[in-house]
């Protein structure tokens, strides 16, 4: 196994429901570190641009609707296979489908509305990492 890190977003459906603590203790229970965060409400060109890749997919408008309807809480998280550990810990993208325990599963009201975001890979961890943080906002624990 390999340390790396991978961004997590909690989004305005969780931030609004007050779970954002819950969303966190979940994270650090399963080994996973909060190396950088901060609290912001996206605007409509960051969440365009933060998921272009689904730019032709027929529900982006309503994900970057969504996204900026109210703040959210981005990390960088660091762990042992950080990137694999964040998604079993998320849950499967429809809370109906997330194994209990998950944070879909006890957060998201919807498949749409699905409390978290997690990289799926580590290249887009890296490229999604720069998209909200620079190397100076990163601040490695040691423990």
């Amino acid at each position: 196994m390999t340390t790396q890190k991978t961004l997590s977003i909690i989004k305005p459906d969780a931030v609004g429901s007050n779970n954002v603590g819950g969303v966190i203790s979940k994270l650090e229970k399963g080994g996973l570190k909060i190396v950088a965060a901060k609290m912001m409400h996206l605007s409509k060109d960051q969440a365009e641009s933060f998921y272009d890749i689904h730019k032709e997919r027929p529900f982006f408008k309503d994900l970057v609707s969504f996204m900026t309807s109210g703040p959210v809480l981005v990390m960088a998280l660091e762990g042992e296979d950080a990137v694999k550990k964040n998604r079993d810990i998320m849950g499967a993208t429809n809370p109906k489908d997330a194994a209990e325990g998950t944070i879909r599963k006890e957060f998201a009201k919807t498949i749409d509305e699905n409390a978290v975001h997690g990289s799926d890979s580590e290249e887009n961890a890296e490229r999604e990492i720069k998209f909200f943080f620079s190397n100076g906002d990163i601040c490695p624990r040691t423990r």
